[in-house]
């Protein structure tokens, strides 16, 4: 299959021109999709402090943070990169940053409110962790081991040295001559750098867990090893590893800091745990605290323990006295983008944790915040119908917003549903909710304050997404395909049809007499729904990824695809649906909105992408135009 897409370096190339310079100059060629801007903020995953700064990353920007008072952490400056920040270490006034796929970047932070780029140098494979000493940068780079970059002239970066390690390298340490390597499956793998231009293998340990993380202290190394916990290393010969002892963690160990005789783990969905490491071949777990989600990374400083923890941002811990750590603090980064919905030049998108965000859009080139709100739960879902935005809401069935005031909204209702509310249509004065393992719930807000169930029906499957015509309601059934429901007396729904799916449906948009279905892992599947108790797949489209989320407007289809980014189809032939375009996102493309000409793409991890949507004429029927008049739940 023949792909017009925009992958690998010259993708990242232009999305890199469109975030820094906030601007797409005009191309000889029409580029389908054709990036717009970029809200690339996310969720916490890395964290380093010098002096009374924080350095987070969030999404694909790292956040300079004030944190003289801990208690009341503060924004400083943030600066926009190519890629996921996904690790972070400070010398004088760089940061020096590594992000995935686009190696090593060189912020200068000599002005803490404006930091900028000011070098960078690709890595070979994924750099993933990063230590910098005596004017060298060391990075962990996934399969192309052990990278020696030379940052003596931070504008001018350049790789020295080099060498191969037996895992995939994840975290470094550097101490007294030596690199320390988390190596994934392979353990601790132990460098010679005292010629930085030709790292030399001197030593290793296999540990039994997939090592993610590794700090030195004196003469110990502490591996953060996943799901065998902490491992305490002798490196007194660093030719010849021993482990001296180890603690088994409940979660999985991503991350460890050490601060005298404590050892702190993130330890993901096992919460901070504070180890005591006072006799090293009896660690023990002495006490846990949750940080709010997933703890991520950690790392010590200033008699504290600063945690990178997803969702809850930056927490910073009080964990000096063993057997109490306390939360002292917290700064609340981005979370995870969802869902969006789009109208009159906003974006309103939902976030996890529980959040609406409010992106304003008009300028495509720089799209930016001004509103957020806490949600019941997380928002799976937006659709905008009137004055009202309609959240599905995850543990909390449907949440109603009022949008008086598109650029404050506020909370008006919510009813709780019985299952976990994933999706939603609204036509008229129902409200169709996809509500997992208990179907489809049909609720009247024809007065949106007091919203009430008017019929149910249960579907086989875990009602994931819906979509509404006429007399029929049809459910994305995830492992039961779609099913088709006559919702013709809300009050007593029925299924009248289904077709099954090759993988998990969980999405779907209507055209005519065609559904096509986001059935994940096997793509776009188009069903002809035209006798709609036997639906039938008329035709496929394999988007070699994950399909999460789907728009049809014309003969064209949109699709949210995880691995893949924003896909765009021609299916003016139904049975033979095409790729015309594909732009492959930052993050993991989850959902998207069309409205006034541009895609908006719910980035995950990565915020938002904005994008034109690929069609040479603009329609200017209610649907497209940017008046909230025209706001609608239903596809044309």
């Amino acid at each position: 299959m023949m792909k017009h897409s925009l992958r690998g370096n010259v993708a990242w190339a232009l999305m890199v021109g469109a975030v820094l310079a906030f601007a797409c100059q005009p191309a000889a060629a029409q580029i389908c999709p054709e990036l717009l801007g970029l809200w690339p903020y996310g969720p916490a995953v890395t964290v380093a402090v010098s002096g009374d700064r924080a350095y987070v990353g969030s999404g694909a920007v790292l956040l300079v943070i004030d944190v003289s008072t801990p208690a009341t952490p503060f924004l400083l400056g943030d600066v926009v990169l190519p890629d996921i920040v996904r690790g972070v270490a400070v010398e004088g006034d760089y940061a020096y940053v590594v992000c995935g796929h686009s190696g090593l970047r060189v912020v200068s932070v000599s002005i803490p409110a404006a930091p900028v780029e000011v070098g960078w140098v690709d890595t070979p494979a994924w750099a993933g962790d990063i230590a910098v000493d005596s004017g060298y940068a060391y990075v962990a780079d996934g399969s192309s081991g052990l990278r020696v970059i030379s940052v003596a002239n931070p504008a001018l970066p350049n790789e020295v040295g080099s060498v191969a390690t037996p895992g995939y390298a994840l975290g470094i340490a550097v101490a007294s001559g030596h690199a320390y390597i988390a190596d994934g499956s392979a353990g601790l793998s132990v460098f010679s750098i005292a010629t930085p231009a030709s790292p030399t293998d001197v030593g290793a340990l296999d540990t039994p867990g997939h090592a993610n993380d590794v700090v030195v202290s004196g003469s110990l190394a502490f591996v953060a090893d996943s799901a065998s916990g902490l491992r305490v290393i002798s490196i007194s010969n660093p030719a010849l590893p021993v482990e001296l002892g180890f603690v088994d963690t409940p979660g999985t160990a991503l991350g460890v800091a050490v601060a005298g005789s404590l050892a702190f783990v993130a330890d993901q969905y096992g919460k901070f745990r504070q180890i005591d490491v006072s006799n090293p071949a009896i660690p023990v777990d002495v006490a846990f605290l949750s940080t709010g989600s997933s703890t991520e990374s950690v790392v010590a400083a200033g008699g504290l323990a600063w945690v990178a923890d997803d969702h809850g941002g930056l927490v910073v811990v009080d964990a000096s006295v063993s057997g109490s750590p306390a939360l002292v603090g917290s700064y609340q980064t981005a979370g995870y983008s969802l869902s969006v919905a789009t109208a009159a030049g906003l974006a309103f998108v939902g976030v996890a944790p529980e959040t609406l965000r409010v992106i304003d859009v008009k300028t495509p080139s720089a799209p930016v915040e001004v509103f957020s709100m806490t949600a019941l739960d997380n928002p799976m879902g937006v659709v905008l119908s009137g004055w009202h935005a309609f959240l599905p809401v995850l543990n909390s069935g449907l949440e109603i917003i009022d949008l008086s005031v598109p650029t404050a909204p506020v909370h008006l209702s919510a009813l709780d549903t019985p299952g976990k509310a994933r999706g939603v249509a609204v036509v008229g004065g129902l409200a169709y909710v996809a509500d997992d393992s208990s179907g489809l719930r049909i609720i009247d807000i024809s007065s949106p304050a007091t919203p009430f169930e008017v019929g149910w029906v249960d579907t086989p499957g875990t009602a994931y997404g819906v979509a509404v015509a006429g007399n029929y309601a049809y459910v994305a059934d995830h492992g039961e395909g779609l099913r088709v429901i006559d919702v013709s007396v809300p009050a007593s729904p029925s299924e009248m049809g289904f077709v099954t799916t090759p993988d998990n449906a969980v999405a779907v948009a209507l055209s005519g007499h065609y559904a096509f279905v986001a059935a994940s892992s096997s793509g776009v599947r188009v069903i002809d729904i035209s006798v709609p108790t036997t639906p039938l797949e008329v035709g496929f489209l394999d988007t070699d990824g994950t399909s999460d989320d789907i728009l049809v407007v014309g003969e064209r289809a949109y699709v949210a695809d995880r691995s893949n980014g924003l896909l765009v189809l021609d299916i003016s032939t139904p049975s033979g649906p095409t790729e015309i375009g594909a732009f492959d996102t930052i993050g993991k493309s989850e959902g998207l909105s069309l409205a006034g000409g541009i895609v908006v793409v719910a980035d995950s991890n990565a915020g938002l992408a904005v994008f034109d949507d690929c069609r040479e004429v603009i329609f200017d029927d209610g649907f497209e135009a940017l008046g909230t008049s025209a706001w609608s739940s239903i596809q044309p």
